[in-house]
């Protein structure tokens, strides 16, 4: 049964970071295409104006080349008082050694953001971040931001209804962009949603506040990438912003053990001055991200989006918000809100997330076993740095890191370019150089520039 968006439709959002924004930027975006008037409230109890854990979203802030793209042809450009630092490269880094690659295109498309005002610790609050930034673009296309956490929701004959502490509020239409750090899942259950929650895994963020020059002399404008051999870690980095480098490893239930030893790695330590004592900042956390997309995501009248129902295997979150929250508001404007119009309009976008991230999980799978054998690791290091060095050389290896580290490019196309017969062969031949003994093939192996 199709039901569709009427003028007067009111539209509830909770939740106020990307997904939530998003959502109401394109719903009213594509009803005022169509001479739609909607009404579009978001419920979001945080100020992202606020640096600290008041206006925190628990993130790594990186956005995407690929995202950055897609928002500039959807009229959304971030501006510099959002975006921290363009980044151009990334310094991949083992116990051994470090190696710089470039942006496949030599442009700083990368960003790097905070998500709120910033870690508590921020000198001066210069920026709302990039939540409070599409926030406010939804507010200008019209919607109403509600500074008040939705207790509890219920069925008014056959509309969900928000409960305030005011009163209760009816609506046409419920868009669930809570993420899975919150509470509030049972609110979407309560009214019935019959669906497997996302699995979920325990990540590591923190701030370490060492000053603009610091920053700038030490890393840059490059991401660091660690490729340790330390057990559950399946990513490792360190993200330059303004006067922080932000910390962040994701994997297997990241714990307090796991982050003593990053801190005591070779390969950290390298990156800072030797007197320095390497501890967490006074902001850190231990936020829980989705690694396995929830099982169903809509019903009639209610849709969810971003991470509480599917997001990108540990990248590109805020680019997974954005593809969610645009399909959605695309099915609800031009189709309905029924069960069947989300069924048709919206599941294959949601679809398409979740099928790419089982891609992610063999790639990540091999990156984990990489770590463990040391020949693989100098292999990978000895072949990037060719590649690197080489310009005539085609850079099979650099390209596939770099879409897999930064979320540039799908899972799924990341995969089958590893599974070119031509890239395998440079990569047995490197690693088989860095294996003791090898010193002669090596010598002829640069010689000859093989490709």
């Amino acid at each position: 049964m199709n039901i569709p968006l009427e003028d007067g439709s009111r539209v509830a959002v909770i939740g106020g970071g990307p997904a939530g924004s998003l959502s109401a930027y394109f719903l009213l975006t594509f009803a005022s295409r169509v001479g739609l008037d909607l009404k579009v409230d978001i419920f979001e109890p945080r100020d992202f104006t606020q640096p600290g854990p008041g206006g925190c979203n628990m993130c790594a802030g990186i956005v995407s080349e690929s995202l950055i793209q897609f928002l500039a042809s959807d009229g959304i450009n971030l501006p510099t008082t959002v975006v921290q630092r363009g980044i151009d490269s990334y310094v991949l880094h083992t116990d051994e050694t470090s190696v710089t690659i470039d942006t496949p295109l030599h442009e700083k498309r990368i960003a790097a953001v905070h998500r709120g005002g910033g870690p508590r610790d921020v000198s001066e609050v210069r920026w709302g971040g990039l939540d409070g930034y599409l926030l406010g673009l939804a507010q200008q296309l019209g919607a109403r931001v509600v500074k008040a956490r939705v207790s509890d929701v219920a069925w008014d004959q056959g509309r969900p209804q928000v409960q305030l502490r005011e009163g209760p509020e009816t609506y046409d239409l419920l868009v669930g962009a809570i993420g899975v750090n919150s509470a509030s899942w049972r609110l979407f259950e309560s009214l019935g949603l019959s669906y497997t929650r996302p699995k979920t895994t325990k990540a590591y963020i923190t701030e370490l506040n060492i000053g603009t020059e610091d920053v700038n002399r030490l890393f840059g404008s490059s991401m660091n990438l660690f490729l340790t051999d330390l057990p559950r870690v399946d990513f490792a980095g360190i993200i330059p912003k303004g006067e922080f480098a932000t910390v962040c490893l994701l994997g297997d239930d990241i714990d307090s053990e796991l982050v003593e030893s990053f801190f005591n790695c070779d390969a950290i330590k390298r990156c800072f001055p030797a007197a320095w004592e390497l501890q967490q900042g006074a902001c850190h956390c231990s936020p829980w991200i989705n690694v396995r997309e929830a099982s169903k995501p809509f019903m009639d009248r209610l849709v969810l989006v971003g991470d509480c129902g599917a997001t990108r295997l540990y990248k590109d979150g805020i680019g997974a918000a954005y593809r969610t929250a645009k399909a959605a508001a695309l099915a609800a404007v031009f189709n309905g809100v029924s069960e069947s119009d989300f069924q048709e309009h919206y599941l294959p976008a949601y679809r398409a997330i979740s099928s790419d991230n089982r891609y992610g999980e063999l790639l990540f799978g091999v990156v984990h076993r990489v770590h463990k054998f040391r020949p693989l690791i100098r292999g990978v290091m000895r072949m990037a740095a060719l590649e690197q060095k080489n310009p005539g050389m085609k850079r099979r290896l650099s390209i596939i890191l770099w879409d897999m580290f930064t979320g540039s490019a799908p899972y799924r196309d990341i995969f089958f370019r590893a599974l070119d017969p031509r890239f395998w062969g440079r990569f047995m031949w490197e690693t088989a150089l860095a294996i003791p003994g090898g010193a002669t093939q090596e010598r002829k192996g640069v010689e000859h520039g093989h490709q």
